[in-house]
């Protein structure tokens, strides 16, 4: 990693979109019901090939709301996720897929205060890119997962992050390594989540092995496999993401216009 240039968050955003957009056609198939390989469209959600779901959206509309004023406001980081699942924005052809939690959120203007749902660790990834307190991590997350499990979680990923960021290998995570597959759970719990996207991390050595890791292991294909590219993107750069995925992923220019 050191002899690259230093990373950016268009690297993380990028292998976060593939991880998300390779996920979609399988999302909720079961672990050895089917083996991504390369990205292709249709299946689960009926999508042309490349195209990413909420998991991108989400942390487009992050991104987008700290472009736009230099800092966090979860008021306005709101207001933009609102704009997505209301009306579109932030999306190729509009919204297709979204939690209960976040949606409920949304309308009510409350976080939820369940501790299974992994909504708010998905997009979470762009606050390692900024000088975002633990505090602030867990407002963000409160948008619309409040519970502590799911703050927690986005805490503990951030400074994964980081860590990936200071090309230093995530300690925190080595003890993972060599853990047999089957003790990965792959679900929408945010625990699981982030467990098996850091699992994916640290048993592959590349960026493609890491997110196709991340789909095959089945159920909530895309989150996972978003959470496990914003690590890969981070560590290997959006050079070392196969050229084919970077051609066939959509929505590239919407992507550009929110990085900051």
């Amino acid at each position: 990693m050191a002899d690259r240039p230093k990373t950016t968050l268009r690297d993380c955003i990028y292998g976060l979109a593939v991880g998300d957009a390779l996920g979609v056609p399988y999302e909720f198939r079961p672990r050895g019901a089917f083996e991504c390989t390369d990205m292709i469209g249709y299946g689960t959600h009926g999508q042309p090939a490349g195209t990413w779901s909420d998991d991108t959206s989400m942390t487009l509309a992050t991104c987008d709301s700290i472009r736009e004023l230099g800092h966090i406001d979860t008021a306005d980081m709101r207001d933009k996720f609102v704009g997505w699942i209301a009306r579109g924005e932030y999306t190729i052809d509009g919204v297709f897929d979204y939690g209960g939690t976040t949606a409920r959120a949304l309308h009510t203007g409350k976080g939820g205060s369940g501790e299974r749902d992994n909504g708010s660790l998905m997009r979470i990834a762009p606050l390692a890119f900024v000088d975002a307190t633990d505090d602030e991590i867990c407002e963000v997350s409160a948008i619309t997962h409040a519970h502590r499990t799911s703050t927690d979680a986005c805490v503990i990923f951030v400074e994964l992050m980081r860590d990936v960021l200071n090309d230093a290998l995530p300690s925190r995570a080595l003890h993972l390594k060599g853990v047999p597959k089957q003790e990965i759970r792959s679900g929408g719990f945010v625990r699981d989540t982030l467990k098996a996207a850091t699992w994916c991390f640290v048993n592959t050595s590349s960026c493609e092995d890491c997110v196709l890791a991340a789909v095959n292991l089945g159920d909530d294909t895309d989150t996972t496999a978003a959470v496990a590219g914003a690590l890969a993107g981070t560590a290997y750069g959006i050079d070392a993401i196969p050229r084919e995925w970077i051609d066939t992923l959509r929505g590239k220019e919407l992507i550009e216009s929110c990085l900051f």
